[in-house]
């Protein structure tokens, strides 16, 4: 992996050393300024907290000065809110959203921070809306001619799962359509099961997806980088229940993980093409996790989503694997702080008026 490692820091270049100047002859530099957000609105919450304090305790005291941003699950800002207004936020270099789900990974927060014209870790606000919808994912990825597994989508005001009923084989799964770390997910073996889970998915998101269950072994690939992204290894989750659920991901603590995942050579290289080719394909950039499940059957791989803010707890695959891949979490938080500030600055050279 050491050629992995080295691609992932040509996209960043030296763009870090433009806020504040880092010098080797002996002066001591200025710290860069980092605005952690985390907390807010989502059914996520929790888990957002703990990936903020993950990443602020991972911050190198010496380069990094963290200035924290708590959004609690009211929506209200702590101590002070950012604001929509370039220049308004002196104090303050670059931001890390460390939101989970809606109102923080779904385009909102980066709309947010665009207008502030700050630089921010992570994608923008088109690459991180459609990957936040599963169902606008599976037709940018499907656009792509990129394997995704089958489904129909069910809305709120018209929950009628006939239309599934017919399409698709039992057993299914429902998801919300905008909302990640498995709330609201549930799995169908009938028709009346279907309908209590498209009724409860659809208390998370007017939008559910219901899809076709694929038996067979869950994998996720890492993603980093702008335009030049690069794959990590990947690895399986080996849940201790049916599926890979919410209770299951931070409250059991029996689930396990293996990185790198047990694959051969050539369906590892396919699964980190794909992920590269997904997160191209929704233009994610600095970050983001894709997931995937291998059929046992066909042996084929199927895209199941992307993250574009994973999280970052102490039992979270992200930083796990680009551990594995040879960039441990320290220099993990660098490089993206690199990418973010790259970004911003190719932002700056665009006109925005005649």
């Amino acid at each position: 992996m050491a050629a992995a490692t080295k691609n992932a820091g040509t996209d960043a270049g030296v763009a870090g050393q433009e806020a504040h100047s880092t010098v080797g002859d002996g002066r001591e530099f200025m710290k860069l300024r980092v605005a952690i957000l985390y907390g807010g609105r989502s059914g996520e919450h929790e888990v957002s907290v703990r990936s903020a304090r993950a990443v602020m305790d991972a911050m190198d005291a010496a380069k990094y000065e963290v200035v924290e941003y708590f959004i609690g699950k009211d929506g209200k800002w702590s101590p002070r809110p950012i604001l929509p207004e370039p220049g308004a936020q002196p104090g303050i270099d670059v931001v890390f959203p460390v939101l989970h789900g809606t109102f923080g990974e779904d385009g909102t927060v980066q709309g947010l921070l665009e207008l502030a014209d700050v630089a921010y870790v992570g994608a923008g606000v088109l690459g991180s809306s459609v990957s936040m919808d599963k169902e606008m994912t599976k037709r940018v990825c499907a656009e792509r001619g990129l394997p995704v597994i089958e489904y129909v989508t069910v809305m709120r005001e018209n929950p009628d799962t006939a239309e599934a009923c017919r399409a698709l084989p039992f057993p299914m799964f429902v998801k919300p359509a905008n909302l990640g770390s498995s709330v609201g997910i549930s799995k169908a073996r009938n028709c009346e099961e279907l309908k209590a889970a498209v009724t409860l998915a659809a208390q998370y998101d007017r939008k559910v997806i219901v899809e076709r269950a694929i038996t067979g072994r869950e994998l996720e690939c890492a993603v980093l980088g702008n335009d030049a992204p690069v794959a990590s290894l990947p690895c399986e989750i080996l849940p201790s229940r049916e599926f890979y659920d919410y209770d299951d991901k931070y409250l059991l603590d029996r689930a396990q993980t293996q990185v790198p995942a047990d694959l051969p050579v050539e369906k590892t290289e396919e699964l980190r093409r794909l992920a590269v080719e997904c997160y191209r394909a929704v233009e994610c950039q600095g970050m983001g996790r894709v997931d995937f499940l291998l059929e046992t059957a066909s042996g084929r791989l199927y895209i199941n989503e992307i993250n574009t803010i994973p999280g970052f707890t102490s039992i979270s695959m992200y930083p796990k694997m680009w551990e594995h891949s040879g960039i441990p979490f320290a220099a993990l938080i660098d490089r993206l702080i690199e990418l973010a500030l790259e970004r911003h600055r190719r932002k700056n050279a665009t006109r925005f008026t005649r």
